[in-house]
């Protein structure tokens, strides 16, 4: 099985890459949502990040609110540098549980693992490639303002909080530049995966 590390910067169209490569034929596992699944009071997160954070973080049904959670950590290293030391490594995980899956029932497949922190959290040497989303910073100010309708100034505190795009590209196989159109970004996704399926395909020999 081929595993393939997909992120990029906010608003670069990582979901929409994600959704080309899950049409074209990959599994797609998306971080984020497992990041959702370990705060879950099942969770292998739920207990430790309560044990830290306090009961003041739950709701009326003894769920985490990830509202107040971020409350918390924002703006604080510190307690965000805590939180994902419980989060992260039971998010890694469930990913290998998945990927562990996968491999068993269709050993040829390409398994794509969307994650925006995949760099941050030195992930990059798990994966036989990395995918980055990129695109100019003017394209993802005005898609962070339209789709979260976020003021511009907003947009660009978040950015200033992420690892540069021009320092992520350094980790990077194959850079989808998302600026222009949408079939321009298809197009270049299809190419990608056709070479990611040469790979698969001499990986599985």
């Amino acid at each position: 099985m081929l595993k393939v590390g997909l992120t990029g910067g906010y608003a670069t169209g990582k979901s929409f890459v994600a959704q080309e490569l899950a049409r074209l034929g990959c599994h797609i596992i998306y971080a984020d949502a497992l990041g959702h699944q370990v705060l879950l009071p099942t969770g292998e997160a739920y207990a430790p990040v309560v044990a830290e954070f306090g009961a003041g973080i739950l709701d009326e049904q003894q769920r985490i609110d990830r509202k107040k959670l971020a409350e918390l950590v924002f703006g604080n290293p510190a307690r965000l540098e805590k939180l994902s030391s419980f989060v992260h490594p039971a998010v890694f995980h469930l990913e290998e549980q998945m990927l562990k899956r996968i491999a068993e029932s269709d050993p040829g497949a390409i398994t794509v693992v969307e994650a925006a922190i995949l760099i941050e959290a030195k992930r990059t040497g798990w994966f036989d490639r990395i995918i980055l989303t990129a695109c100019d910073e003017e394209v993802q100010i005005a898609r962070g303002m339209r789709r979260n309708g976020l003021t511009r100034e907003q947009v660009l505190a978040r950015l200033a909080n992420q690892m540069p795009l021009s320092e992520k590209r350094k980790y990077a196989d194959y850079i989808v530049d998302t600026s222009g159109t949408k079939e321009e970004t298809v197009r270049q996704v299809q190419e990608i995966y056709r070479e990611l399926a040469r790979l698969a395909r001499r990986t599985s020999e």
